[in-house]
């Protein structure tokens, strides 16, 4: 692996950073305040591409890499975790899905609107009942000669109720049993399919998060993505790649932690001098480097893996659930380094604090992500 930022990732992470510090940056308050999941900045985000970083170009996207995928996540992240958070649940979960297990028909109908930021998307697995054991979902879809009646709800939905296309994953068979689960695709509008309870969340609150309820919600065969019984195969191979998307996030909160923290040490001053030449502070702007530095290390192999097509089960968990740790590890650092001012809402560093820890829960739990290592290396 070349450790060298490519011409093209640097550019790219550039126009994200300009982008994030433009039109993120002076409402970032604004909309955690009012919880406004801010629809238009996605809109001018998909007309730099940021909304179909990998949908190759001949389906509208940008056609990128995972590299440049992870600068924009990161970019934003530093800015504002809930619009990272939403940029990647759009990219790497419904977009992510319809790109790799979509028919050809499929990907020419849904992925150019996505890409291009004309429609949200929506991705939903969790179940009020079922977090992790997904395999018992209570949503169901029941065929009806060329249609499927899907009823059941869906909750901690990125744009359950904002999104304007959704990939389900819905139980086709028994409770537990293999191969029980199909996904589809359903467009907001369809008739039974509405959005639920706006959750109501402690950290990025700018991002939509609310349920999805089917009520004999009824779609054509057509909407069916790949085989029926393929649903959880499918979903597990997207959290995978999703997994990468939650490490990019945690490494923009984190960044935006330190950064703030260095720039504050210089500038602070007690006992006639700044506290950067603080032992007390030094080792600690130190430790969040270092851990910073290594989570970006596991990120970015994950990353290669998957732009070579090489599994990377292992590799994704190890990044989101390092990257995750680190985050919450330095926000928490980063409040303290600021003190009491660090506790107030004047300053970033509240906000990092926030928004860090949905990184340890949103797609797998750190508890999950050691189960996946664990059973990778016992093979």
């Amino acid at each position: 692996m070349n450790f060298e930022v490519s011409e093209l990732t640097a550019q790219v992470g550039q126009s994200a950073r300009d982008f994030a510090q433009q039109h993120i940056r002076p409402n970032v308050m604004k909309w955690d305040e009012s919880q406004e999941f801010p629809v238009h900045v996605f809109k001018e985000m998909g007309k730099l591409g940021f909304m179909g970083v990998l949908v190759p170009e001949a389906y509208g996207g940008s056609g990128l890499s995972y590299f440049e995928y992870i600068a924009v996540i990161q970019e934003i992240a530093k800015v504002c975790g809930s619009v990272g958070l939403s940029v990647a649940a759009h990219n790497s979960l419904c977009t992510g899905h319809i790109l790799s297990f979509g028919n050809e028909e499929q990907k020419k109908k849904y992925l150019p609107r996505l890409a291009n930021g004309e429609w949200i998307g929506a991705w939903g697995l969790t179940e009020p009942n079922t977090g992790s054991d997904a395999g018992n979902m209570k949503c169901t879809a029941q065929r009806d000669g060329d249609h499927w009646v899907i009823n059941g709800t869906k909750n901690w939905i990125t744009h359950g109720i904002s999104g304007d296309v959704a990939v389900v994953m819905t139980r086709t068979g028994e409770p537990r049993t293999k191969n029980n689960a199909t996904a589809f695709i359903v467009e907001r509008g369809t008739p039974g399919f509405t959005g639920g309870k706006k959750e109501n969340k402690l950290g990025m609150r700018a991002s939509e998060t609310a349920e999805m309820i089917f009520d004999n919600c009824r779609i054509p065969d057509a909407n069916r993505i790949g085989n029926v019984g393929d649903g959880f195969k499918q979903a597990m191979k997207i959290l995978d790649g999703g997994r990468i998307s939650i490490a990019a996030l945690s490494l923009g909160i984190a960044k935006g932690a330190y950064e703030a923290s260095v720039q504050y040490s210089k500038e602070r001053r007690q006992f006639g001098q700044p506290i950067s030449s603080f032992q007390g502070i030094a080792f600690k702007l130190a430790d969040m480097a270092t851990r910073i530095t290594a989570a970006e290390l596991l990120t970015l192999q994950a990353a290669d893996k998957k732009n070579r097509g090489e599994a990377m089960t292992k590799e994704a968990a190890m990044a989101k659930y390092y990257a995750s740790e680190v985050a919450v590890e330095a926000s928490t650092e980063a409040v303290q380094i600021f003190g009491g001012y660090g506790y107030t809402k004047d300053f970033p560093v509240e906000k990092f604090y926030r928004d860090s820890k949905l990184c340890t829960i949103g797609e797998g739990t750190s508890e999950i992500q050691k189960m996946v290592i664990s059973r990778e290396e016992l093979k």
